[in-house]
């Protein structure tokens, strides 16, 4: 399957969009980002099939979107999909915690710990929001796109309040 991307800049630096030849995003990440991509030999540059998540990020990042609306395909575990869809539930300006993805989910308190390595798993930052998953002590814990940017995107969205490490 070819995988089409494209670069775009943001508040956060640059983002690098990819999706499927459907148009459907399958990861946004980040320089450096903790098991980030970066353009492979055999992708094909198309800016305009991901002109729609480029509209929608500025408008995010501008105040103007609260939530996303794109297609996306990024397939992952049944226990995976299910946390990214508990996370993707997190409504903008709000925080939730580890703890809280698990009850949600329906995980014990023990699976705490698998629960952040799906988040940490999640191919899209910003879009599915896993920088709204703090520690359960308010603390601002691990973000695959670096604290900084973390602690950017929630600034963005308001909701540092009460928020240590901040």
């Amino acid at each position: 399957m070819t995988t089409l991307w494209t670069r775009v800049d943001s508040p956060v630096g640059p983002l690098l969009l990819t999706a499927d030849p459907s148009g459907a995003l399958t990861s946004l990440s980040v320089p450096g980002q903790k098991n980030g991509r970066t353009v492979q030999d055999g992708w094909r540059h198309e800016p305009a099939l991901l002109r729609p998540a480029e509209e929608q990020l500025a408008a995010y990042f501008a105040g103007e979107l609260k939530e996303f609306r794109l297609e996306f395909s990024t397939p992952g575990s049944e226990f995976r999909e299910r946390v990214w869809a508990a996370v993707e539930s997190v409504p903008y300006g709000a925080t939730t915690t580890y703890g809280e993805i698990a009850a949600r989910i329906g995980a014990s308190r023990a699976a705490v710990r698998a629960v952040g390595g799906a988040i940490g798993a999640n191919p899209l930052l910003i879009v599915r929001p896993c920088h709204r998953v703090i520690g359960a002590d308010g603390s601002l814990t691990g973000y695959a796109g670096g604290l900084e940017r973390k602690v950017r995107l929630l600034t963005l969205e308001g909701s540092l309040q009460g928020v240590s490490g901040s």
